[in-house]
């Protein structure tokens, strides 16, 4: 059984804890996936601080199933980058409904992807199905539930931080597992590139769903 320490915690007053709620929602509101980055460098030491704070997510019996593997080599990005446009050119030519593909033209893209090469850094999160113990196979539990808690923290540290995100799934995303050489035991969950956005940069002007549109109250 594990040893139980006393927790530490900092009473914030109503008043206190409305205008800080109003506030995260005010910066987070601003948040928007790019698409175009700047080459100009990150530095590798807020992308590691950012990735410790996506650790502090809780997972299933505290498993923390996932692995970030942080990505500048130049090669590996162009061979990410041609891995996944062979299977977006697929899915935009071959896999993708017709409805699927009505919906994603207001947002103007295709199965080319230049930002995996223009983007200073790639992260890569892997999500661990079963831990590798010294005799067999190690049960995780909640494994998506717990790795989509950690990316959600991942992704409110870079924007906290200053730096931007895209969430990007090339479908199937099996080749990323091959290109970085990841264990049997590891799923690739999403690849985001990371970075400042391009000069002149423009994002589409989409519209966030009303509160009464997501809540559901009951009283």
């Amino acid at each position: 059984m594990e040893e139980f320490i006393s927790y530490t915690w900092t009473k914030v007053s109503h008043e206190e804890q409305i205008d800080k709620s109003k506030s995260i929602f005010d910066e987070m509101n601003k948040r928007r996936s790019i698409r175009e980055f700047s080459d100009e460098p990150v530095p590798v030491e807020a992308l590691i601080n950012a990735i410790k704070t996506a650790s502090t997510a809780p997972s299933g019996a505290n498993k923390q199933p996932w692995v970030f593997c942080l990505i500048s080599n130049p090669d590996l990005k162009r061979e990410i980058r041609l891995a996944a446009e062979q299977e977006e050119k697929l899915n935009y030519s071959e896999r993708m409904s017709e409805r699927w593909l009505e919906d994603l033209k207001k947002f103007g893209t295709n199965w080319e992807k230049p930002f995996l090469e223009k983007a200073p850094y790639l992260i890569v999160v892997f999500k661990k199905a079963y831990d590798i113990g010294e005799k067999d196979k190690a049960q995780n539990y909640y494994v998506n539930e717990s790795v989509g808690i950690a990316t959600g923290f991942l992704l409110m540290a870079l924007h906290k931080t200053g730096i931007y995100a895209l969430t990007h799934t090339p479908s199937p995303m099996g080749f990323l597992t091959k290109i970085l050489n990841r264990p049997d035991n590891e799923r690739p969950f999403l690849l985001i590139p990371v970075g400042y956005p391009a000069d002149g940069l423009k994002v589409p002007d989409i519209r966030r769903k009303e509160v009464n549109e997501i809540l559901v109250e009951y009283h």
